[in-house]
């Protein structure tokens, strides 16, 4: 087969450009040396890679990239760190309804009844001292039968706290006519221990001044509350004793 020899000087001249540039420069995209257009025609004809012609392929690290995660104090991840699952659309909602004592007759409660077991709250013992007035005469005199005062170790842990401005009041809740009754709860807050006690045993009769504890225990059906009006003891919420305050 006849060649002309216009093919033998293009070849030679590809030789001679491509003697001087080794594989090893077109793998690591080397630029000391410009390929042409035509060279890298002829170079692929020849069996050289097409793709590592002249190109870097060297990875660049790409800052700032980071993996989207949720944040741990998020509604929709639980404390162990799972995904909650949405609750369906047509599932019951579960309402949690406290049980009725069975003491209890609508709001009447039928457990209350002489002798009194009267729950008596911080507060109460300092303004009746203030007002000089004995806490078991003036019980008496205002539910007109026998009371038996009962204190928490919540209410003598917050008498002791207050200091030696509260000593007489600490004094008087250690009268030996006062029944103690011992917590297990932690803590020493009295307004929720006198609450939850109240829940849960509907014999007592809370005496106390506090507006945020006797709004408390108003949302608690057959409980009475004891406090002080025009320097005397009144009862609210206990049909009985609706005389222990007259008027005048």
């Amino acid at each position: 087969m006849f060649l002309p020899s216009s093919l033998f000087a293009r070849a030679g001249a590809f030789t001679t450009r491509v003697s001087r540039i080794s594989p090893r420069h077109l793998k690591r995209g080397y630029r000391g040396y410009r390929v042409s257009h035509r060279t890298r025609s002829l170079a692929s004809r020849a069996g050289f890679p097409r793709a590592t012609m002249g190109k870097n392929k060297t990875k660049t690290k790409k800052f700032a990239e980071t993996k989207r995660i949720l944040n741990p104090k998020e509604a929709r991840v639980d404390k162990s760190g799972q995904k909650r699952k949405k609750k369906r659309d047509d599932a019951p909602d579960v309402k949690h309804v406290e049980a009725t004592s069975s003491s209890l007759f609508f709001k009447h409660n039928s457990a209350l009844g002489p002798p009194y077991s009267v729950l008596v709250d911080t507060n109460f013992i300092n303004f009746s001292i203030k007002n000089k007035i004995d806490l078991v005469k003036g019980m008496m005199d205002c539910l007109y039968a026998q009371c038996v005062p009962h204190v928490t170790d919540c209410v003598m842990a917050e008498l002791e706290k207050l200091g030696q401005k509260y000593r007489v009041a600490l004094r008087v809740a250690k009268d030996p006519r006062f029944v103690r009754l011992p917590c297990t709860h932690p803590g020493t807050y009295a307004d929720d221990c006198i609450c939850e006690r109240v829940r849960q045993h509907k014999c007592y009769v809370v005496a106390t001044c506090d507006t945020d504890l006797k709004r408390r225990l108003r949302k608690i059906p057959g409980v009475p509350i004891m406090y002080l009006q025009q320097h005397r003891y009144t009862v609210e919420r206990l049909p009985e004793a609706v005389i222990g305050n007259p008027k005048g």
